[in-house]
Formats: C-alpha cells, structure tokens, sequence
C-alpha cells in the first residue's frame, strides 16, 4: 500500500560522499528534503562547511566529516565516529568521482591509478565499511553513483569509462553478496548534467552543440533531476529493487 511515508526518509541518516558541490550535493539535499539527517563529504573541510550550511540554511539536520574516501584507515575513524555521534548510517551514497582526460595511448599510470582509486577503490572501502554495520542490523540501502559511460565512451575517457563499469559490476556483486541481510545496493548513472566539472563542455560551443543534438531531451540535465531517484531507491518504496543502474540521460544510451 502506497501512502505519504512510503517515499519518506524521516528517521534515517545518510552518508552521502563527495557532497560538497554538485551532483552530491543535488542527491544530499534531495535526501535531507525527504526527512533524512544527512552527513556530507568531502576532502576539503572550508567548502564541506560551506555546503552543510547551505543546507542548514534550508531547514535541513546536516553534519559534515572531512576524510579521504580511498584512505582505509581514515575512513574507519569517520564511520566509527558518525556512528556514535550522529547515530547508525542507514543510507550509504558512494558519490566520490573525478577524471582524467587522455588517449588511451597517453595516459600516465598515474592518471589511471588516481581515476581507479577515487572511483571504484573508495566505493569499496565505504562501502564495506558501512556494511559490515549493516549487516548485523539487517537492513541498508546503498547507492553507487555511476554514469552513462558504464555502458559507453566516448574519445579521451577510458580511465574513466572502465572505472564506472566496474562500479556497475561492483553494484552487482554487492546486491547479491549483502541482499540476504537486507540490505539494498543500486545504481544511479547520470547522464551530461551541469555542474562546475562540466562548465568548460558547457561552454564549449562545439561539444555543447554535438552533446544537445545527440541527446534526445535536447538538453543538458539539471543536478536536482537526480534528487528523486536517490530518494525513491533509499525508501522503503524500493525495497525489492536490487542489483539495478537506473540511468538519468534524457535517453542519450536509448539510441544511437
């Protein structure tokens, strides 16, 4: 039965890294809208603080925790503290991402290894770390963030590309491993939004035109677009949905 509480967070406490701008901070203010107490992330505490005000501002229960998302060590000590001073994190988001652009051909082992490392190693350690608390409460929803270059790429992206496929893969394998404690893992994988990362393709007159004309909604996505879908799969609506990428592009995969 579907009734007002059915897509309400109210009660629960979502981690959501790499929350300080953009698309993380677009999912962390769509969670907190929904009733979540919200702890955001960030390596840099000045503009973590900046973002958890902004949203204090709006009403909303925020806490911030500055740590290195690859780092194992630091990671611990963050969850361990959230835990015991903000309370059980019932929502995990793995938002933590960035790139290096390059030819294949031309990629330093320092470009591949830092895109890896920020993208799928930190998916993992969070995200073993929340979950081994998860499990022996016997429930958890946690969202990876992946991208439309899960399924493809485009020149210049293969670090990239073939980190956000292993983050979808990785999305299955935690589904099947962690689903008999119930405990939920999908995926979000946006499409071309726009954010400070993305303001030099905006402004570039060439890709902007290729990106609107290839994209059948004819427009670049807008970061609290994203929003719902984070709040839908963290509730109690999505209990069944499992092991799932749900892609937000304005249908850019559905054609070619």
């Amino acid at each position: 039965m579907i009734d007002a509480h059915t897509f309400r967070l109210d009660g629960r406490i979502a981690l959501v890294t790499g929350s300080s701008t953009g698309i993380g901070l677009a999912l962390a203010a769509g969670l907190a809208q929904a009733g979540a107490t919200v702890v955001l992330n960030a390596r840099q505490a000045p503009r973590l603080e900046e973002a958890a005000a902004s949203l204090r501002a709006a009403g909303h229960t925020v806490h911030s925790r500055a740590f290195d998302v690859t780092d194992r060590v630091a990671t611990d000590g963050a969850i361990a503290s959230i835990e015991a001073e903000v309370g059980p994190i019932h929502i995990l988001v793995n938002n933590a991402g960035m790139t290096r652009r390059g030819a294949f051909h031309e990629l330093t082992d320092a470009d591949w290894q830092s895109v890896m490392r920020t993208n799928v190693d930190s998916a993992f350690v969070v995200g073993q770390t929340v979950a081994r608390r998860m499990v022996p409460r016997g429930r958890g929803r946690i969202i990876n963030i992946c991208s439309v270059m899960s399924e493809v790429g485009r020149p210049g992206t293969s670090a990239y590309t073939a980190s956000k496929g292993a983050l979808k893969m990785l999305t299955k394998g935690m589904a099947v491993d962690l689903a008999p404690y119930g405990i939920t893992v999908n995926g979000i994988g946006p499409g071309y939004f726009k954010t400070e990362l993305t303001a030099g393709l905006v402004a570039d007159e060439k890709f902007n035109g290729w990106l609107i004309n290839r994209t059948p909604a004819r427009r670049w996505g807008h970061v609290d677009e994203l929003a719902p879908a984070a709040v839908f799969l963290a509730s109690d609506a999505a209990a069944f949905i499992n092991g799932h990428i749900l892609y937000i592009d304005g249908a850019i995969t559905a054609t070619l």
